[in-house]
């Protein structure tokens, strides 16, 4: 729609009232990372022994272990070994927990553990179940009801959640308020990135996009510098939901995106806000009246096309996208799964969790502003490739480091979250070039769908590590070792046009299609963006 592409060039020079948007939405990111992370230290499970009974009488003497207490046949037995006839009996009176680190968490408010630890180990997949939902369900009412109505909403309902999650009453409670939670901070950042997309020029679409996760890490960040500061779980959920605050206060002078308005054929109130970026931007205005126009002949003389519909076998189209796709695949999958499994064992590194945790989000700010200068310079596939080889080395070298040289650990972990937070900020980017316009959307939607299912598998690495300590660097060390390897048998997609066709996609596989693709330098994406505007079907952030 030749209307559309107008709007979208209208202002490419001058932005600053698509800045001061950028901003605001990018803001609430904070409050997205915030909640998303904020289980690695709220379901801590601390040190614990069993309660002894509550009425101790006649001299009895109870031995404590952390999931069952024994009392002692002989009371005359009063030395540490005995091997007398003694009673064991369950942990009906609670637990007595450690509070030198937490005074209380979500565990220890619902003793959640010994035969109820299983659902503590469902704290976080349960919440990342609720973000898979929350992407496709707030998508879609975006779609229908507009951008602006759902920022809003999600952001009221973030609020309103995490309180709720505080005060839960009991364990049910709290699941299903974070489970709501995860659903609507899911929703935000799928539609506050269609709606950031749809307002900044295409000069700026490429680092506005990448640096969104920007925003996302330093959400990581508050969590670290919170869990330092307050120690009662419940306090801490209220303290970190109040940060979007902010944002609801003045997320009602955010307009409606003029895109969305032209869609449902609102061309006045597109045309006011048109006028007001003008104003803002110091540029002159378009009359969207005059653009529209331009468009009617088409419309009036042709039948109105039947959009083609695609499913996922699409992706499939042959034996050489059926290797690209499942390539892809496996990248989101390995990002998402090191990504997660990086942040939220960072307590288990040794020394203190919270500076650790602080750390791994710091390094994610470098790791994308990297990846928006290297894409440019070396492609894609060549700084993809490295940045999953990094993070497989790093895992390695984790696990042969003496435990008591923690520190060098937590530094190689710093190097391996680099990476891998380098490789999940490009594998978006580079799944919408690898494919044609007609099956664009569908590829980078499904990368996003199995990146979820690899967020949700990611806490469950985690808690394996008290079988082993290294089993989550062993899981996401191998496949992204097995991901750089096979990225390395993907197309480079740095200078080529954009694929409209499968023959176009299939010549990308070639080298003297890769010797001559030079007729489109690229810069920033100028192909990517200069082809296509993003759509609402393309949203899907990795996080």
């Amino acid at each position: 729609m030749r209307t559309l592409h107008a709007v979208s060039h209208l202002y490419s020079n001058s932005m600053r009232f698509q800045r001061v948007l950028y901003f605001i939405c990018a803001f609430q990111n904070i409050s997205c990372g915030i909640h998303y992370l904020a289980s690695v230290f709220m379901g801590v499970t601390p040190h614990h022994v069993c309660r002894p009974p509550g009425n101790l009488q006649n001299g009895e003497i109870w031995e404590l272990s952390r999931c069952s207490r024994n009392k002692r046949e002989n009371t005359s037995s009063l030395g540490y070994e005995y091997t007398g006839s003694k009673k064991e009996f369950p942990c009906v009176d609670g637990y007595i927990y450690d509070q030198n680190t937490w005074k209380s968490t979500a565990v220890t408010q619902w003793n959640l553990v010994c035969d109820r630890k299983w659902l503590a180990m469902l704290i976080q997949p349960l919440f990342m179940f609720g973000v898979l939902l929350g992407s496709v369900t707030f998508g879609y009412f975006s779609d229908r009801l507009g951008r602006r109505v759902v920022l809003w909403a999600t952001s009221s309902s973030m609020f309103l959640f995490g309180i709720a999650a505080a005060f839960a009453v009991d364990y049910y409670t709290f699941m299903a308020a974070r489970f709501f939670l995860a659903m609507v901070a899911s929703g935000y950042l799928v539609v506050g990135f269609v709606y950031v997309m749809e307002f900044i020029g295409m000069k700026s679409r490429t680092w506005a996009s990448v640096h969104l996760h920007s925003f996302f890490a330093v959400g990581t960040l508050l969590v670290a510098l919170t869990g330092y500061l307050v120690r009662t779980w419940w306090l801490y959920q209220v303290i970190l939901s109040t940060v979007t605050v902010p944002f609801i206060l003045c997320c009602w002078v955010l307009p409606e995106t003029p895109f969305w308005l032209l869609s449902e054929g609102r061309y006045e109130e597109a045309q006011k806000i048109v006028d007001i970026m003008a104003k803002w931007n110091r540029a002159s205005s378009c009359k969207l009246s005059e653009l529209l126009s331009l468009d009617l002949p088409g419309r009036v003389s042709n039948s109105p096309t039947e959009v083609q519909k695609h499913n996922l076998s699409y992706l499939f189209y042959n034996w050489s996208i059926t290797k690209r796709t499942l390539t892809v695949w496996l990248i989101w999958f390995t990002g998402s799964l090191g990504f997660y499994s990086f942040s939220l064992n960072s307590v288990n590194l040794g020394g203190n969790e919270y500076l650790n945790l602080f750390l791994l989000g710091v390094v994610e700010i470098p790791a994308y502003t990297f990846v928006c200068i290297a894409m440019d310079k070396v492609g894609r596939r060549t700084v993809l490739a490295c940045s999953l080889f990094c993070s497989a080395l790093a895992c390695g070298v984790v696990m042969v480091i003496p435990q008591k040289h923690y520190i060098l650990g937590v530094v190689t972990a710093m190097v391996g979250k680099f990476a891998i937070g380098a490789a999940f900020g490009l594998i978006y980017l580079y799944t919408a070039e690898l494919y044609p316009t007609i099956v664009r959307s569908l590829a980078v939607g499904s990368g996003s769908m199995v990146c979820r299912l690899a967020s949700i598998l990611a806490p469950f690495s985690v808690d394996l590590s008290s079988i082993w300590i290294f089993i989550p660097q062993l899981f996401v060390g191998t496949m992204a070792l097995l991901s750089g390897v096979l990225t390395l048998k993907l197309p480079e997609t740095l200078g080529k046009r954009l694929a409209t066709t499968w023959e176009e996609a299939a010549k990308l596989e070639s080298e003297d299609e890769s010797k001559s693709s030079k007729l489109l330098p690229t810069t920033n994406n100028s192909g990517l963006e200069k082809t296509e505007a993003i759509t609402p079907r393309d949203s899907g952030l990795g996080e």
